[in-house]
């Protein structure tokens, strides 16, 4: 399933917040985005639609769940991107992280200890 950058943006409130109504969902958005109430229910409508999200009826309102679970969903999408640009590989993903963005310390700490973790 394919979720483009706004939609994502969608699903990270309903992750956080899951059973709001679109309402809630532009409220929550609204520091960060400049987007119109309709541009939400769109976003909403097209989630529902690719089945990543579900609805139950409140009233004259609709209340909405993510239908995917976020670990998964990301796992997902982070492995096909890995395979689409890195031909499967992590090693240079890390290395083109480290060359264009930069490794803080505490990143380096963090890759240290999963490496370690791995290796046991």
């Amino acid at each position: 399933m394919k979720i483009s950058a706004a939609e994502l943006d969608v699903m990270g409130v309903l992750w956080e917040r899951p059973g709001i109504a679109a309402s809630d969902v532009h409220d929550a958005l609204g520091a960060e985005k400049d987007w119109t109430s309709r541009t939400v229910k769109t976003l909403l409508a097209r989630l529902v639609e690719k089945g990543a999200v579900v609805t139950t009826e409140d009233g004259r309102r609709y209340l909405y769940f993510p239908a995917i679970d976020e670990d998964s969903y990301k796992a997902k999408a982070a492995g096909q991107f890995i395979d689409r640009v890195f031909s499967g590989r992590a090693a240079p993903l890390v290395a083109h992280l480290a060359d264009s963005r930069g490794l803080t310390k505490q990143d380096i700490a963090e890759l240290e200890k999963l490496l370690g973790d791995l290796k046991k």
